[in-house]
């Protein structure tokens, strides 16, 4: 019998290559698209589980000849993600809620419900790559080869207890190469364009739906320099992020820069370009995955966004599971509530949330 692979397909091209390839392998594969939004009139509200995706996804499961279904899973991503989006800005953090449907929805619940179905792996179109390390005695996870599209950054809370039962089978392709595939292939999808937008915030309206579902995000109050000195008025923390330059409506003699949140006086700081670098931070609701823990300060690369560039830096075990991370050189736009990732060359050490930043 051959192995059964299910694979989370989003209706894009790279969900659809993986399941084209697992096939090719000789996999049993099956066809999953989770349903997390509330259906609508609007066939693209949803992003990549929208009811646009959904038929995607059915339409390649035909041309593949594989079973497809679709999952409500709506519950749990309105209290795993919608729920915590909205309580980071409450709490003055920005959040990636990508990161947190990767570790709830994704890599938990439904991991847990097609194991309990009976099948060997969960599939998933990112890129990156799973391996056993027999040096380290653990499973490890290994950037992506397409520097471009490497998604190693949004997967550093991956457990051991998961890891050998995800298969990522675009981790050794590029981007080009995979949509070659889905054009050789015959696949609808093949020129198909990747989703920006946050899958529950209908038009990317993230005013619009914070206003609605968490009001008390949406407190207009003082911008003040770092002098302390009162020089506008904003409209609501949870629309601004740190190092950002336009919408601030100032005119102070120099390009103004958000650096920080006074989230106690409800208060946006703002600065020169000279003043967003900062030496280092502290990250919290840390998991390590090539080391068991951090036992003593190690050299690393730590990446702050998932579009900055690693950078090296020090990082050191602070109580209840902290890190803190020092950099060599100080880092613009250091942001609580984003990840922060340490990799040693290609290889994800493990990763956690920023908590705050280092004066």
């Amino acid at each position: 019998m051959p192995e059964t692979v299910f694979v989370a397909m989003s209706g894009g091209v790279d969900s659809s290559v993986a399941a084209y390839l697992l096939k090719e392998k000789g996999y049993g594969v099956v066809g999953i698209t989770l349903q997390v939004c509330p259906p609508t009139e609007d066939p693209d509200y949803g992003g990549c589980c929208s009811l646009a995706a959904v038929e995607d996804a059915r339409r390649v499961a035909e041309i593949l000849k594989i079973p497809h279904y679709t999952w409500n899973f709506q519950e749990i991503f309105e209290q795993r993600v919608v729920n915590y989006f909205c309580q980071e800005y409450l709490t003055g953090r920005t959040p990636n809620p990508c990161l947190a449907c990767n570790r709830e929805v994704k890599f938990q619940a439904l991991l847990n419900r097609v194991r309990a179905l009976g099948a060997d792996f969960l599939a998933t179109g990112h890129y990156a790559r799973i391996e056993y390390s027999l040096e380290r005695k653990r499973w490890i996870l290994r950037r992506g080869l397409d520097p471009k599209k490497d998604q190693s950054y949004v997967l550093y809370m991956l457990q051991q207890d998961q890891m050998p039962y995800l298969l990522f089978p675009l981790g050794t392709r590029t981007k080009g190469e995979v949509r070659r595939i889905a054009s050789a292939a015959g696949l609808p999808v093949a020129a198909k364009k990747e989703s920006q937008e946050v899958c529950f915030i209908p038009n990317d309206d993230y005013r619009s739906f914070l206003k609605e579902r968490a009001p008390r995000a949406v407190k207009p109050g003082p911008i003040y320099d770092l002098k302390g000195n009162l020089v506008g008025r904003h409209q609501g923390l949870a629309f601004y992020t740190i190092g950002q330059r336009r919408g601030l409506a100032l005119a102070l003699g120099y390009p103004a820069y958000v650096i920080e949140f006074d989230f106690s006086r409800n208060a946006l700081i703002v600065g020169g370009k000279d003043d967003l670098g900062a030496p280092g931070l502290v990250a919290e609701d840390v998991n390590f995955i090539a080391l068991e823990s951090l036992q003593q300060p190690c050299e690393a690369k730590a990446k702050i966004r998932y579009t900055t560039p690693p950078a090296p830096a020090l990082i050191s075990p602070e109580e209840n599971d902290a890190v803190k991370v020092k950099f060599f050189k100080p880092q613009k736009a250091v942001t609580p509530g984003q990840a922060v990732v340490f990799y040693e060359d290609d290889v994800v050490l493990g990763g956690g949330i920023i908590a705050r930043r280092l004066k």
